[in-house]
């Protein structure tokens, strides 16, 4: 079945564009965290980014900051966030999102802990090797 995406991507789903070429597509998001809160995405559906093959993942982030320093300029943020969560939709895509304080974004919610020391040398410890 195919994703809100695609049917984006398809045009059965309109969409307000800010860019868009053979291969990407920048769009608002229809639930923006803050004015003008753009996803970027590959047309070419892939569920999750760390999957992507490097082309792809490379020109994915070379064009989501070219749109974010247009969303900056024309905007007149201090700065655009940028955010992969990959839960929403299974289709790759980069929040950016214009700010002016961290405020701004979600970073204290409910879910966010201060991490113990030991906690984080048992998690430290795990991830070595890399």
């Amino acid at each position: 079945m195919a994703t809100i995406f695609e049917k984006i991507i398809s045009g059965d789903i309109p969409c307000a564009k800010v860019y868009e070429d053979e291969r990407f597509l920048a769009f608002l998001d229809v639930r923006p965290v803050n004015t003008g809160h753009t996803l970027v995405i590959p047309k070419e559906p892939h569920p999750y980014i760390f999957d992507l093959d490097d082309e792809t993942y490379t020109d994915l982030m070379k064009l989501s900051k070219k749109v974010a320093k247009h969303l900056k300029e024309k905007l007149d943020c201090q700065r655009v966030c940028m955010t992969v969560i990959g839960w929403e939709v299974p289709h790759v895509h980069v929040h950016l999102i214009p700010t002016n304080e961290i405020k701004e974004l979600p970073l204290n919610g409910p879910n966010v802990k201060k991490a113990t020391p030991d906690e984080l040398r048992e998690i430290a410890e795990k991830l070595q090797g890399l």
